[in-house]
C-alpha cells in the first residue's frame, strides 16, 4: 500500500494552497492534519518521523503554491529579477530595483543558513502535533502584539501611504470625469476591457511605489527582517506574519510591511525546494509521485485562483502578509473607502 494516497495529497494540497496566503502557518496546519484526522492519516503523514517522504512533499506544495502566486505577480517580478542582472551588469546598485533586488537576498541569507544546518532538528524536536498546536497560539499572540503595539513610526507610515494613495484617486477621478464626457455611444463596446486595463494600471503603479519606498529602508533593516523568518522553522510560526510584524516594529507601514514579506517567500520558498524536491527524485519518492503531481497542482492553482478572488473581491484584506503584500495592497482602515463611494455615487448623478 502507498504511504501517501491521492485522497492525502488532494487534501493537504488545497489546505496548502489556500492557508499559504495568510499568516497562520501553512505548516503548522499541515503538521496538525493528520493528528486530527487520525488513522493511518496519522501514520502517513507524519513529519517528525525519520526517512519520512511528507516533509519533502510539503516543500514540493510550497515551492507549487509559490509558482502559483508568482504567476499572477509575475510583472513584479520581472521588474525586480531585471533590477538584479542590470546590477551585476553595471556594477552598481542605485536605482530601487536593483536596491530591493539585494536586500531581498540579504534578508534571506539568515534563514537559509540556519535552515540548511538546522532543519533536521527542528522537524525531529518540533514537528509533532501538540507542539504545532502551541507554537500556532503563539503565532495568534504574535499577530496581535504586532498590531496592538505597533510603534508610531509604523503608524506615521500608514498615513503616508494614504496619502500617496488618495493623491493617485484624484488623479484616477479626474481621469474618469475626462471619460466620462466621451459620448456613450463611443465608448460602450470597450468600457469593461478599458475599466479592468485602468485596475491593472493602478495595481502596477501601487507596486512601483511601494517598491520604491521599500528600496529607501536600507539593508540593515532588511536583515533584521529576513533574520526574524528564522522563527518559522518552528512548525506553527507563520513566516509571513513574523516578518511582516517585524517589518511593522522597524517603522514599516501595514502595507509595506506586508509586502515586503510576500517578497521575501519565494526565494526562501525556492531554496527550500532546491534542497528537500529531489528526495522526492530519489526512494522516497517511489510510488507517490503520481500523488505528489496531484497534490503541487491542486496547490498552485488553488493558490492562484485564491489570491486572484481576494484581490477582486476583498481589497480590504489586503493587510494580511503573503499574498495581500502584493501591487493592490489596500492596508487602510475601514473608513476609508468611503471617498470611492461618494465617487461612483456623484458619477452616478
Amino acid at each position: 500500500m502507498s504511504h501517501l494516497t491521492f485522497a492525502e495529497a488532494i487534501v493537504v494540497g488545497a489546505v496548502q494552497g489556500v492557508t499559504e496566503l495568510f499568516p497562520v502557518s501553512s505548516l503548522g496546519h499541515n503538521v496538525l492534519i493528520p493528528a486530527i484526522v487520525g488513522g493511518s492519516w496519522a501514520k502517513d503523514l507524519n513529519v517528525s518521523k525519520a526517512e519520512s517522504p511528507y516533509l519533502a512533499f510539503i516543500v514540493g506544495l510550497h515551492v507549487a503554491t509559490a509558482i502559483g502566486m508568482i504567476a499572477y505577480f509575475w510583472r513584479d517580478w520581472l521588474r525586480i529579477l531585471g533590477g538584479f542582472f542590470s546590477s551585476i551588469r553595471d556594477r552598481a546598485v542605485s536605482t530601487p530595483d536593483q536596491r530591493l533586488a539585494w536586500m531581498i537576498i540579504v534578508a534571506t541569507i539568515p534563514v537559509g543558513i540556519v535552515g540548511l544546518l538546522a532543519e533536521h532538528t527542528f522537524r525531529v524536536i518540533f514537528g509533532k502535533a501538540i507542539i504545532a498546536a502551541y507554537f500556532l497560539m503563539a503565532n495568534g499572540v504574535i499577530l496581535y502584539a504586532g498590531e496592538r503595539f505597533r510603534p508610531r513610526s509604523s503608524k506615521l507610515a500608514d498615513e503616508q501611504v494614504g496619502a500617496e494613495r488618495e493623491l493617485s484617486s484624484q488623479r484616477s477621478t479626474a481621469a474618469e470625469r475626462e471619460f466620462a464626457t466621451v459620448p456613450a455611444s463611443q465608448r460602450m463596446a470597450g468600457r469593461h476591457a478599458s475599466g479592468h486595463q485602468a485596475v491593472r494600471q493602478q495595481e502596477l503603479s501601487a507596486a512601483v511605489a511601494a517598491d520604491v519606498r521599500l528600496s529607501q529602508v536600507g539593508f540593515k533593516e532588511a536583515l533584521i527582517i529576513g533574520t526574524a523568518q528564522i522563527a518559522a522553522l518552528f512548525a506553527g510560526i507563520s513566516r509571513d506574519g513574523v516578518a511582516m510584524v517585524t517589518g511593522m516594529f522597524r517603522g514599516l507601514s501595514r502595507e509595506d510591511a506586508a509586502r515586503f514579506s510576500f517578497l521575501l517567500s519565494a526565494p526562501v520558498i525556492l531554496a527550500a525546494g532546491a534542497l528537500k524536491i529531489p528526495d522526492l527524485l530519489g526512494p522516497l519518492g517511489n510510488g507517490i509521485r503520481g500523488q505528489i503531481l496531484a497534490g503541487s497542482v491542486l496547490s498552485a492553482v488553488g493558490a492562484y485562483l485564491s489570491v486572484r478572488f481576494l484581490m477582486n473581491r476583498s481589497p480590504s484584506i489586503a493587510c494580511w502578509p503573503g499574498w495581500a503584500a502584493s501591487s493592490t495592497s489596500t492596508c487602510a482602515e475601514p473608513a476609508q473607502p468611503l471617498p470611492r463611494a461618494r465617487r461612483l455615487r456623484r458619477s452616478v448623478r
